[in-house]
Formats: structure tokens, sequence, C-alpha cells
């Protein structure tokens, strides 16, 4: 019988423990935990900051017959020799096969006051990741009126908008010239900051953030060109750097992250890395769905099953999850600027605040980005993700309500979870079998566990005549 050691009790080591598990029920699993909570999807802490799902609605089922994970537990070194994983505590894990999930830790900028010379952050300061930082979040949030938000990317905006809906007045500072410059073309960008104006946050787009005004009790932030930020609280949410430091350590290959093969196998033998931490082809992705799928192919490599042609990579699809907001992203959605035979298909509706963007290559859906109006994502994105010729009429792209005879019925092999890459099909066969509401689905198969971006459709073909 074998053991398997997983430090790291987050979403990518959850779904490892629970794959092994259900493929060799008879071996042993430890998981290992640094924060003193239960697997939690970290992908809704933002509807907290909102004040809609409570805690417990974010913590991740744990199978039955799988022991309990060792929460509260820092691994403080791994014992390559000894083939053991050292905690904090003392005691020693042996191992037959290693999987590190170690996630990543904030970055945080240089701005003068946010950091201590003792390495603390500012007491009005709070780096969001995990749910304790949300909590504390939550607690200034319910004690002070302005919150500021350094950094425009998806996390951060997701929290600005969390904000804003518990009735603070938001700034979100962001150094680049839009928001969510990885996802969004300019003009996005824009759009996007139109609409979270209405929603009642203000954008700072192309602004550095300098120094903190305050010291005991913050007032605000200092910009590079000398303009003042009015807030009483600072969220930091400037992207994330994966965790290598254990496997460093312990004299594993790292790079930007712990450097893995197709089959998320390490430079040591029996030792995985997935999730956040993991660097394959020399992309870290920090998404729950790459995530997710490198869980299964790692499960299935260590248990001695079938990993198939193992992890190639994870097109790159994202979606906004805020009140009021409608934003998918995939793709390259500038790819006619280095691409000449790209074709752009265009519409916007600057009163409304929609913004679409398509680039076609090659009869293919090459990138998208979706505002305002996300009707046609589902539709795109199989045609981004299977690669399959686009209709001769272009305008079925951005209206897909045009064609004759348009339904919503998905097609059974339409992935409705991208997540847990859950069909159609798959939804359909769950309600045949007894499934009456999402939460009968969850269990059977996963979807809406994620993002929860999948919850409308779900719902839709588990009512569907």
């Amino acid at each position: 019988m074998k053991h398997v050691v997983i430090v790291g009790n987050g979403m990518a080591g959850h779904r490892v423990a629970t794959r092994v598990h259900a493929a060799r029920p008879e071996w042993d699993v430890t998981v290992v935990g640094a924060e003193p909570h239960a697997a939690y999807n970290r992908v809704l802490l933002t509807n907290l900051l909102a004040g809609r799902p409570d805690a417990e609605r974010l913590t991740l089922p744990w199978p039955d017959g799988l022991p309990a994970p060792l929460t509260g537990h820092r691994a403080t070194a791994i014992d390559r020799a000894a083939r053991s994983v050292v905690l904090a505590d003392g005691r020693e894990l042996r191992w037959d096969r290693l999987v590190l999930a170690t996630g990543a830790n904030p970055v945080l900028p240089p701005v003068k006051g946010l950091v201590s010379d003792d390495g603390h952050l500012h007491p009005d300061a709070v780096a969001f990741r995990t749910l304790d930082d949300c909590r504390r979040i939550a607690d200034l949030a319910s004690r002070r009126r302005r919150a500021i938000v350094l950094g425009g990317g998806l996390l951060g905006l997701e929290a600005a908008r969390g904000l804003a809906a518990r009735g603070l007045e938001v700034h979100v500072v962001h150094a680049m010239g839009h928001l969510m410059e990885r996802q969004l073309d300019p003009g996005a960008g824009a759009a996007l900051a139109g609409a979270l104006a209405e929603l009642g946050v203000t954008c700072w787009t192309g602004a550095q953030a300098a120094r903190v005004l305050g010291g005991g009790r913050m007032r605000g932030l200092v910009l590079a060109d000398g303009r003042h930020v009015p807030g009483d609280f600072l969220v930091v949410s400037c992207g994330a750097r994966p965790d290598t430091q254990l496997a460093a350590a312990a004299g594993l290959t790292t790079a930007r992250g712990v450097v893995v093969d197709d089959h998320l196998r390490t430079s040591a033998p029996d030792v995985y890395a997935v999730g956040d931490c993991a660097e394959h082809r020399g992309v870290a992705h920090g998404l729950v769905e790459p995530a997710w799928e490198q869980a299964r192919i790692a499960a299935e490599a260590l248990t001695d099953g079938d990993p198939g042609p193992g992890y190639t990579g994870s097109a790159p699809l994202t979606r906004l999850k805020a009140e009021g907001l409608d934003l998918a992203a995939m793709g390259d959605v500038e790819a006619e600027e280095a691409h000449p035979d790209a074709e752009v298909l265009h519409f916007s509706h600057s009163g409304r605040h929609v913004y679409q963007r398509i680039v076609v290559r090659g009869e293919r859906v090459v990138g998208a980005v979706l505002l305002g109006d996300a009707a046609p994502a589902g539709p795109l994105s199989r045609l981004y993700l299977t690669g399959a010729r686009i209709p001769l009429d272009r305008r079925l792209l951005l209206f897909p309500g045009l064609a004759a005879g348009a339904q919503d019925t998905e097609p059974s092999d339409a992935v409705v979870c991208r997540c847990a890459h859950v069909t159609a099909e798959a939804i359909r066969r769950s309600r045949s079998e007894g499934a009456r509401d999402t939460a009968d689905v969850a269990r059977r198969t996963h979807a809406t566990t994620g993002c929860g971006g999948c919850r409308s459709a779900v719902e839709r073909l588990l009512t569907e005549g």
C-alpha cells in the first residue's frame, strides 16, 4: 500500500486528493495545509466581500473515507533522501509519492509606507489572497467608508465591485494604461472602466502608487505624479508569485514556478507539482481550470493510471464574476497587430457599456472579448476551444440569435463547466439519475464548484423540456 502526501490544501491539492482516493481507495492519502480551514473555493471569495454566500458555502466537499487534512500545519522542509516532509511542529510524514500544491504568494509593490521595516503590512492594508484576508477586508469595510484597491486585474476588480456593493466609496489604482491588460484590448478596458463607474467604482489607470498617506491610520495614496487618492484602507491585488520555497530548498528545478513535465512530474522521482506553484512549458497559469486539469493528470500518473498524452497547456478564457458586470475574454484579442491576415469583428454601444470584439484567422476564432452582453460567449468559446470553422455569415458570431430557428439548447458535447470539464450531456444524465438542483449536480459532476460562472447554464439544463 502506497502513502501519498499532498502539501497544500487549496483547490488543486483538494482535487488531487479526491482523484487519488477515487482511483486507489486502499492507499493512504495525507493532505497538509498551512491555513486553519477546510479546503474552500478561493474563486468565490469576492462574493463573500459582497455579502452574498457565507463561508460554509465556500467549503469544498470532502469524500467519505478520506482522512481529514492536517490543517494549520506548515511544511518546512522536504527530505528527499528519507522521502519525508517535515512539519513546523517537528513531525515527519513519510511518502511514496509527494505532490506539491503550495499555491502562490501575493506580490507587494514597492510603495513607501506599505511594508514596515520589520516586514509587516500597514495596519490598514490587506494583501488579498486567503479566506482570512477576505474576512479582514470585510471587517475593515464594516468600519470604514472609503476603500482603495491597488491593482486593476481580475481579482482586484471583483474585490472592488464587492466592496462597492456594500455601499463603500471605491477607487481602483492601476499602473497600466487600461484595466485587465492581460485579457483586454484598450477599447474593452475603457468600456469596463465606464461600466464600473456606474457601479460606484472610480478607476485610476496609468497611475503609479508612490506612498501611503497616514501612519497609524490610512488616509489614502499619493501617486507618482503627485495626485492624491482618498481611502481609509487598502486592498492589495497586484498579482501572485508561485510559492517555490519548499521545492527550491529541496533541490528541485524551479524557475518562475516548480518546473514540471507533461505529467506534472518535477525533476525528482515520485514528486509532482500542480496548480499555482507549477510551471509547465514556461507558463504558470494561476487559474482554477488549469489547476484542476493538472490535478486530474497528476493523479492518473501517480496512481499508475493512464494520464493519456498529458497536460499540453490551457487556452486562456476568463470570466469576470461581479454583480452588474458581464465580461468574457478568450485568446488573443489583438492578433491582427502581429498577423495582417486577421479579421476583426467589432460592435459597441457606449450608452449600454457594450463592447464586443472577435478576432478571426483562417476561418477560426483566435480571440474575443465580450463586455455588457456575453450572450455569444458560449458558442464562441466552443469555436475557440475546438478550432471549428466559423459560419459564413460573420454576424452570427456577434449575434447568434439571428440564426434561423436559433435556440438556447446546448449541444450534448458542449462543455458547460470549463473548470471541471463537465458537458451538457453529463448534466442531463445527472438529471435523469435524480439530480434536482445545482447542489445535486455538483455532488455528481463537480460542475459549479469552480468559478461558479456555469451555474445559470446548469440551472437551465435542469429545467429544460
